[in-house]
C-alpha cells in the first residue's frame, strides 16, 4: 500500500513502534522528526569517554512488550543488582530484594529502613500483585501511593526511608501522590523482572526497533507547525498532504485546538559527574531518604563498563526540583555527595547536567490498554504516546502499536 501516504510525528518509541506494526501490514509511513535523532525521550551522547543517557532511564525485563519487540540478548543488557544502597546521614546500609525476596531480606539492614511487619507486609503484597493481571491492576480502585502504602498497613520508617525515595525517583514527584495503579504495576514488574540498561545506553533501544524497519523514511529537522484536517504544515512552511497521520507527539503540540488539555509534564535533573572510583562498587541504586536535593544515584559504569571508557567512573545523580542555577546547583550537589560518601566536594569532577522539562507525562486517569477507537480523533489522525496510558517504556510501545492497529483497522472494509 505504498500509495497511502501515512504520516507519523514523532521518532519516539511510539512513533517508531507504530511505523514497525504499519510496515507489517503492508504499508510505506513517512515519520517526520523534529531534532536530528529518533529516541524522543530516550537519547544517549557521547561526552569526554562517557556514555550519558537523557535522565537516569531503566528497562524493565518484565514489560510485556519490550519482550514482543527487543532482543534483549542483542542488546547486552546489564542488570542492577535488586535493592538499593540506603544513605541515612552518616551511615549506608544495603537491602537486597525488597520486591523480589522481601522474607529473605537479611534482618539487621532491613530492621533499620523497616519492621518484621513490612516485611511480611511486602511479602504479601509481591504474592497478591504476581497473581494480578496488569488490565486487572489498571481497573482497580486509583488512590495516590502514599495513602496506599498507609492503608496497606506499611510503617511510616519504611515508607520514609524505602518507598518515599525508590518511587520518587520513578514516578518524579516529592509526594507519590501518583495513582496506587502505577504503583501496583511497578511494583510486580520489580518483583518479576530486573532493572537493565543496554550496554551502551539507551538510545540502543530506539536503534534496535529502528533496524527492523525497512520500508520507512524518516525526515529528520523537520518540525511539525500544525496538523490540520488530512493536512501536515512544517515549521518551514512546506505543506503535505496525508492519508492518514499518527500523532506520536503530545498532540497539543501540533493541534491547537487541544492546547490546556495536558496537566505541565513531571520534570528532573540529571547531573553527571565523574570520580577516580565508584563509592558505590556495585550495580544498585543508590537512595536518600529525607529532604535533600538529590533523590538517587547510580554509578552507571558499575552497571555497564561500557559507560566509561577513560578509566574514571561515571555517577548519574537525579533532582527532583531545584530553582537553582546550574553553577549552584552543581555545588550544592557536590556538597550533598561530600556528605554521604565521606569523600571531598572537588573530588566529583562536574561532566554535564539535562535538565528535562518532559520527563514523564502527568496523568490522573491510567490505564494499561486502551481500545483502537480511543486513538483515534478524527477519521484520519490517530494519537500515540505513553500519555494515553502511563509514564513507561511499555505503555510507549503499546499505544504505537494500538495507533497503528487503529491505522490498519480504518483501511478494512465495513459491512
Amino acid at each position: 500500500m505504498e500509495e497511502e501516504k501515512i504520516y507519523i510525528v514523532g521518532a519516539g518509541l511510539s512513533g517508531l513502534i507504530a511505523a514497525l506494526e504499519l510496515e507489517k501490514a503492508g504499508f510505506f509511513p513517512i515519520i517526520l522528526e523534529s531534532t536530528d535523532g529518533i529516541g524522543g525521550r530516550m537519547k544517549t551522547d557521547e561526552v569526554d569517554g562517557f556514555l550519558l543517557d537523557h535522565g537516569f532511564q531503566v528497562l524493565n525485563t518484565a514489560y510485556p512488550e519490550a519482550k514482543k519487540y527487543l532482543d534483549f540478548q542483542a542488546l547486552k543488557l546489564k542488570t542492577f543488582d535488586p535493592g538499593a544502597v540506603i544513605f541515612d546521614g552518616k551511615d549506608s546500609y544495603i537491602i537486597t530484594d525488597p520486591m523480589r525476596n522481601p522474607l529473605k531480606i537479611v534482618g539487621m539492614a532491613f530492621s533499620k529502613v523497616g519492621t518484621f511487619i513490612d516485611k511480611v507486609k511486602m511479602f504479601t503484597l509481591t504474592q497478591e500483585l504476581k497473581k494480578k493481571s496488569n488490565e486487572a491492576i489498571f481497573s482497580g480502585p486509583s488512590i495516590p501511593t502514599h495513602q496506599y502504602l498507609k492503608e496497606y498497613g506499611f510503617s511510616d520508617q519504611i515508607i520514609a526511608n524505602f518507598f518515599k525515595p525508590f518511587f520518587r525517583g520513578i514516578f518524579l514527584e516529592n509526594h507519590l501522590n501518583t495513582s496506587s495503579r502505577m504503583f501496583e504495576f511497578v511494583f510486580k514488574m520489580f518483583s518479576l523482572g530486573k532493572a537493565a540498561v543496554p550496554e551502551k545506553g539507551m538510545i540502543e533501544i530506539p536503534e534496535m526497533i529502528r533496524c527492523q524497519l525497512s520500508k520507512t523514511q524518516i525526515y529528520f529537522n523537520s518540525p511539525v507547525e500544525k496538523v490540520e484536517g488530512k493536512t501536515i504544515q512544517l515549521k518551514n512552511g512546506e505543506t503535505l498532504a496525508a492519508d492518514r497521520i499518527v500523532i506520536a507527539v503530545q498532540p497539543d503540540k501540533v493541534m491547537k485546538q487541544l492546547q490546556g488539555q495536558f496537566a505541565p509534564a513531571h520534570q528532573v535533573i540529571n547531573l553527571y559527574f565523574s570520580t577516580q572510583k565508584s563509592f558505590l562498587a556495585r550495580p544498585m541504586i543508590g537512595l536518600i531518604p529525607g529532604d535533600h536535593l538529590v533523590n538517587n544515584i547510580v554509578f552507571m559504569d558499575d552497571v555497564s563498563k561500557a559507560y566509561s571508557n577513560n578509566g574514571r567512573a561515571l555517577l548519574s545523580v537525579s533532582v527532583l526540583y531545584s530553582d537553582l542555577n546550574e553553577k549552584e546547583l552543581v555545588k550544592a550537589v557536590q556538597l550533598e555527595l561530600e556528605g554521604i560518601s565521606g569523600i571531598k566536594a572537588e573530588y566529583f569532577k562536574f561532566v554535564k547536567a539535562y535538565h528535562i522539562t518532559y520527563a514523564l507525562p502527568n496523568l490522573d486517569d491510567l490505564k494499561y490498554s486502551i481500545p483502537m477507537t480511543e486513538c483515534k480523533i478524527t477519521d484520519h489522525v490517530y494519537l500515540a504516546g505513553d500519555y494515553l496510558l502511563n509514564g513507561s517504556i511499555n505503555a510507549a510501545m503499546t499505544s504505537g502499536r494500538t495507533a497503528a492497529e487503529a491505522v490498519v483497522h480504518s483501511y478494512m472494509p465495513t459491512h
